[in-house]
Order: structure tokens, then sequence, then C-alpha cells
């Protein structure tokens, strides 16, 4: 009995360790088992976000300007040291394309006429007589009467005379040109902006112009438009221009300068307005331009946050994970600001520039309805 009882033992012993052996080893595989992942989504902050969409930007660009003529015409007179006998207009007058405006002393250019026109006179004399004896020996030659020589020098005299006398015509016209010139004209139709000759003075084509004129009285208005409004406005876009008096033109924008100044970045928009009498060169307007239909990448104003780097938007991409992207901003209306540069359209930006969201954070993106333009929800780190 007692050796049966010892072997009963042993075999309960042995089992037990076997049993602490199973279960150790169990242990020790449950232990390199990996834990499971942890959702970096759970628990991210609901923001509000809107989409970068295209839609025309109408409106809401205003740009101070000053009057200017469209195309100036400066009238000089084309001749030298002649002295100003008459002016017959004055600044502010409306004239007729050729319409005489000032006129020159002649009186020394009539006795350089006269005394060319005998020049000429007499030079047909000789130039004919030349002629007369050409004409004598014509069929003489070889026939003894006179010599070779002889007949050659008659018809070479009487080239000579005819071209000498071809000459002096030449400087009589030359005279009888300037004889017309001595009456200063309007080049075009238009408005005289500026008169700068009196009579006695003399006439000079390389000094100041003796007038300026506003051609065919047509005044525009060259605004000043920030660099980052003029992507807005078109060729052809109506604008209204305010006076200081209060009162309105309408106008057309014509011409969009190609470049922009370094130093201010503005650039120069000409306006074309009608023809009226309040309108004077180097007065001062002020046009609001009503835009272009074109449609254009925009985002709400509230989407964009500036700091020192510049303005920037926080993109939200497929993942949910928050990337700040910079911008350059054009013109503002309705609560969207143009997109220059920037997010490509159907990108999903954050609302109030996202001021507790980083770059690198993941949200939890509620879409923002069509009509709302203003804040999202945010909330703090």
């Amino acid at each position: 009995m007692k050796a049966g009882n010892m072997t009963q033992r042993r075999g309960t012993k042995a089992l037990g360790v076997a049993a602490a052996v199973v279960l150790t080893l169990g242990l020790a595989a449950c232990g390199k088992k990996a834990a499971p992942p942890v959702d970096e989504h759970v628990g991210a902050r609901a923001v509000t976000v809107a989409m970068v969409e295209s839609r025309p930007m109408g409106g809401g660009v205003d740009a101070p300007g000053v009057l200017v003529s469209r195309e100036e015409a400066s009238v000089n007179s084309e001749l030298s040291g002649y002295a100003v006998a008459k002016v017959y207009v004055e600044a502010g007058a409306l004239v007729r394309q050729g319409q005489p405006l000032a006129l020159l002393d002649d009186s020394l250019l009539q006795s350089q006429i006269a005394q060319q026109t005998a020049l000429v006179a007499q030079q047909k004399v000789a130039a004919d007589q030349a002629a007369q004896q050409a004409d004598d020996v014509a069929g003489l030659d070889n026939q003894g009467v006179l010599s070779k020589e002889q007949i050659d020098q008659r018809r070479f005299q009487a080239r000579s005379a005819r071209a000498a006398l071809d000459a002096q015509t030449a400087q009589l016209k030359d005279l009888q040109t300037r004889e017309a010139k001595m009456t200063v004209r309007a080049p075009v139709a238009g408005l005289i902006l500026q008169r700068n000759v009196r009579p006695g003075d003399i006439a000079s084509p390389a000094g100041t112009p003796m007038f300026t004129m506003a051609r065919d009285d047509l005044i525009e208005l060259e605004a000043d438009v920030a660099e980052g409004e003029m992507t807005g406005v078109r060729t052809g876009d109506a604008a209204r221009v305010t006076l200081p008096d209060g009162s309105q033109v309408q106008g057309t924008v014509r011409l969009i300068m190609p470049a922009v100044d370094q130093t201010t970045k503005l650039g120069k928009i000409r306006i074309s307005l009608p023809v009226r009498a309040d309108l004077r060169p180097g007065g001062f307007g002020r046009a609001t331009f009503s835009g272009s239909s074109q449609a254009v990448p925009a985002v709400p104003e509230t989407a964009v946050r500036y700091d020192a780097d510049g303005a920037s938007v926080m993109v939200v991409d497929s993942t949910n994970h928050v990337h700040q992207v910079p911008i350059i901003t054009g013109q503002h209306a309705g609560g969207y600001v143009q997109l220059i540069k920037g997010p490509p359209v159907g990108s999903r930006v954050l609302h109030g520039a996202a001021v507790f969201v980083l770059p690198g954070d993941v949200v939890n993106p509620v879409e923002d309805g069509p009509a709302q333009g203003g804040a999202g929800a945010q909330g703090g780190r």
C-alpha cells in the first residue's frame, strides 16, 4: 500500500508540472501577440469645410484715377526762324482738322519768292535760247558745215541750261512750300488743351509745342488698380466713373496696361468716357468696375488665414489630414475671394482660417451648406 500511494503521488505531481509548463507556454505565447491598432480618426475634431469652387466674381472693385486725353497731338511749326504774327485760338477751343491756329510772318519769305521767280524766268530764257541753238544744228552731223565739237557743244549747252532751269524751279517750289507752311493748322480735330505761343515768338520745330490738343475731344479715366484686382477686369467691361461733384459717367474699359508698377504694385486701366464739357484732363475720378462674368477659382473669405508668411488656406486631403497651402488672392465679392494661385477647384478647405487646427492634424470634416459663407465649427486642441 505504501508503495502504491507513493506511485500515485508521483503521477499527480508529474501532471501538475506538465500543466504548469503548458500554462507557462500558453502565457508566453499570449505575451507575443500584437496589440490591436489604434484608429487615429477616433476622437478627431469636427470642423466645417467648404469647397474651392469656380464662380463669377462681379463688382466690388473701386479704383481712383486721373482724367487724361485718349490721344494728345502736339502742334508746332515745321519752319524755323520765323516770327509768329497771329494766334487764332485759345485753350479750350474746339477746332476741326486743318483749321488755322497761328500765322507766321512771311514778309521775308515773300521777297525770297519774288527773287526766285525772277531767277526762274531768267533761266527759262537761257534754256530756250540754248534749245534753239541745238535745234539749228540738227541734221548737220558729218556735213562739214560745223565741226563735231561745235555741234556737241550746242547740244550740251542746251542740256545744261535745262538742268539749271529745273534747279531754279525746284528752289522756287521749296519757297512756295514754305509759304504754305506759314499757316500752322490743326493736324486733327479736337480740343485745344494748351496754348504756349504768343505773337512775336520765334518758331522752332525743336522747341515747346505751340499747342497741345486732345484728339476728337476724347477724354478717358486712367485708373490705378491693385495688381490682384486687375485679373477680374476685362476689356469691354462696363465701368462707372464718379466725379468730384458727385455726378457719374458710364464708361467702358478700353485698355489694360500689361505692366505693373514695381514699387506701388498698381496697374493702369484706361476707361473710355463719352464727350462731355465737364470732363477735363487732369481732373480726378473714381472708377467702379462691374466685373467680368468669367468664372474663377474662389473660396469663402473666412477660409483665408493671414500670417507673417502671407495668405494661406488649410486644405483637408482625402485622408482627412490638414495641410497649409499658400495662396495669392484676387478680387473680393459676395463674401468670396478669388484664388489667383492656390489649391485647385474641388479641394476642401477649412472655414474660419482654422485657428485651432495645425498642419498634420486629423479632422472630422463636415460639409458646409452652399449658402454659408461664414464661420464653421472649430475647437481647441
